[in-house]
């Protein structure tokens, strides 16, 4: 795949005219009282666009377009081979696009192109080609009864489905809930974060000539108060799958109560341990994947390993080594295909991450590496890799989810000891070791509280496997054919034969 260079990204960064509309109904539109909100790159503070900023009337608007969609069958009654050639054609328009989206992706939100480009476009293109393969692979069930009875358990879809991502990975994060939800029959309104609402509009366009009916497939970009909340207020909606920040995810679980009881699927947050024992196998390709770990996509990760747990033998070597990649990750400009950490999203998230790192200070955690917010001469929003040695583990370094580039780091003795910590969250979401003992492996992954389990690697996963987490990181899993189990509701038909 060619990178370029930093002139062609910003050649074409220039010519860019990102659409800002919505899309309601097989059409662009904006929003019904005319609000907009400004797009602004953090990488320099350029404005993008002007943006719809939906409100009610928008939301009841697409709510009724997909619910027309759906009971018309346009989608939902659609041959599943059909269905499949229409996410194939998806995913094969969003290949022809990649660069462009790539590029809408790094302007937006800041992540540096390279990664956008080599991991954010393929893994979204992946996504939307797999589960439209999936579509016709799928058979429904025959229950064992007796002689004069035939009891049958079918997949239906369950509706109008509310997909509400972040700002992080907001081509993939759409994907992962968009695909498989398409794939089960649904029809589908996408609200993407304030802060990263063009590459989900793009993508609006390229559902259209991919030749999926009106009404199956919307963007509604706005506030989470406002948008968000009246998709998860709407009664209409049957469905509402999430990704975000705990607290949002339990509002959202209150509109269910508050409207009709329609189901919630949340991928929370995250404060995800990362373990290393002294019989690791590679103390130098662990060093390197604990700061990839914390510092890809700048931290703003939901399963960043951003606790450090090192065993007392090897604890100052080891963190020596991870504290030199760290200053090698200088921050730059993330048009540069040489940058490998790029701008925090916004002002907002920089200076409630620098509010953390003067926090953790005050409490006397050790300041190893890092700490400053960087290239204020370029108008965006950077902060420095940054590493603290903490005595234990009360304090908010390793009790809170910060979604930067700062890892805190403390030793552990025993390998009870070392869980304990581990577990001592309120969130399981991710979770990483490293040792050469088998049966040591097998232990832990059995005790450690989380969604997923990393054994000598972090963050390492595909689309046939579930991802999701346990206590306040949520439930449910998207990825993998588990994720269809969300958009589709069970019917038991049983047929009396004697008749």
């Amino acid at each position: 795949m060619t990178l370029h260079t930093l002139d062609y990204w910003q050649s074409q960064a220039a010519a860019l005219r990102p659409e800002g509309r919505a899309y309601i109904d097989g059409a662009h539109a904006d929003a019904a009282d005319g609000a907009t909100f400004e797009a602004r790159s953090p990488i320099d503070g350029r404005k993008l666009a002007d943006v719809a900023a939906c409100g009610q009337a928008d939301v009841d608007r697409a709510v009724a377009a997909a619910r027309r969609a759906f009971e018309a069958g346009a989608w939902s009654a659609l041959a599943p081979r059909e269905r499949k050639a229409a996410l194939l054609r998806l995913a094969a328009l969003i290949d022809t696009h990649k660069e462009e989206l790539a590029l809408l992706e790094t302007l937006d939100m800041g992540k540096p192109i390279r990664d956008a480009l080599q991991f954010d476009l393929p893994e979204t293109i992946q996504t939307y080609a797999w589960y439209g393969e999936a579509i016709d692979k799928r058979y429904d069930e025959i229950a064992p009864t007796g002689a004069n009875a035939l009891a049958t358990i079918t997949r239906e879809p369950v509706g109008v489905v509310a997909a509400v991502v972040p700002w992080n990975y907001p081509m993939l994060m759409a994907a992962w809930k968009v695909a498989p939800a398409l794939a089960a029959g649904n029809s589908v309104i996408l609200k993407p974060a304030e802060q990263s609402s063009l590459s989900a509009i793009r993508l609006a366009a390229l559902v259209e000539q991919a030749g999926i009916p009106a009404g199956v497939f919307q963007v509604l970009p706005g506030a989470g108060p406002v948008a968000g909340r009246a998709l998860g207020l709407h009664p209409d909606v049957d469905c509402v799958a999430f990704t975000g920040s705990t607290a949002t995810g339990k509002r959202f679980m209150t509109y269910s109560g508050e409207s009709n009881l329609k189901r919630v699927w949340l991928e929370c947050g995250g404060k995800s341990p990362h373990i290393v024992f002294e019989d690791c196998p590679d103390l130098d390709r662990a060093a390197l994947i604990a700061a990839l770990a914390i510092f890809s996509n700048q931290g703003e990760v939901c399963i960043a390993g951003s606790r450090l747990y090192v065993q007392d033998g090897i604890y100052d070597a080891f963190m020596d080594k991870v504290a030199r990649h760290a200053a090698a990750m200088a921050p730059g400009n993330p048009l540069d295909p040489a940058t490998a950490l790029g701008a925090m999203v916004d002002e907002r998230q920089t200076r409630s991450v620098m509010a953390r790192i003067a926090a953790g200070q005050a409490e006397g955690a050790r300041l190893r590496v890092g700490g400053r917010q960087v290239r204020a001469d370029s108008g965006g929003w950077y902060i420095e890799p940054t590493i603290f040695d903490c005595a234990g583990p009360q304090g908010a370094l390793m009790r809170e989810e910060i979604f930067g580039p700062v890892l805190a780091a403390q030793r552990f003795a025993t390998e009870d000891e070392a869980i304990a910590l581990a577990n001592d969250s309120s969130y399981g979401l991710g979770a990483g070791l490293w040792t050469a003992n088998l049966g040591r492996a097998h232990r832990l992954s059995r005790r450690l509280r989380a969604g997923l389990v990393w054994v000598n690697c972090y963050a390492d996963g595909d689309v046939t496997v579930p991802f999701g987490g346990v206590k306040q990181s949520g439930f449910g899993r998207d990825k993998s054919l588990h994720a269809l189990d969300k958009y589709s509701d069970l019917k038991t038909t049983w047929i009396d034969l004697t008749v």
